[in-house]
């Protein structure tokens, strides 16, 4: 019967913590969706942020799923509050770095076969 008590304790617990947690992003006026979206472009982040090590020696195919991940971490992003992620914030900006490059490098060699 105590053990009963003590798993009904822990499950009010929890439902209480997760409520908390959901009230407190609501009052920082973040859509749940939005966040949950966060946290899978934040583990994204850390994939692109090695990838961005070695993007000189990309192939094409290679650059252009970078651009394409990269744009849906930033718009992941951009809907969080910055004060949220500013732990984040240098491997966001090398990753925003190696984006930049990439697009400038095709850029260029598009320029160059018109």
């Amino acid at each position: 019967m105590e053990f009963i008590a003590v798993i009904c304790l822990l499950v009010f617990i929890i439902f209480v913590l997760v409520a908390l947690a959901v009230m407190q992003i609501r009052m920082a006026g973040i859509k749940i969706k939005d966040f949950m979206g966060f946290i899978q472009a934040n583990e994204m982040l850390d994939k692109l942020h090695r990838f961005s090590r070695r993007y000189k020696i990309m192939s094409p195919q290679e650059q252009i799923i970078f651009l394409a991940e990269a744009e849906k971490v930033f718009d992941a992003y951009d809907k969080i509050p910055s004060i949220v992620w500013e732990d984040e914030y240098r491997k966001y900006s090398e990753v925003l770095q190696a984006y930049q490059n990439i697009r400038m490098t095709r850029w260029s060699e598009n320029q160059n076969k018109k």
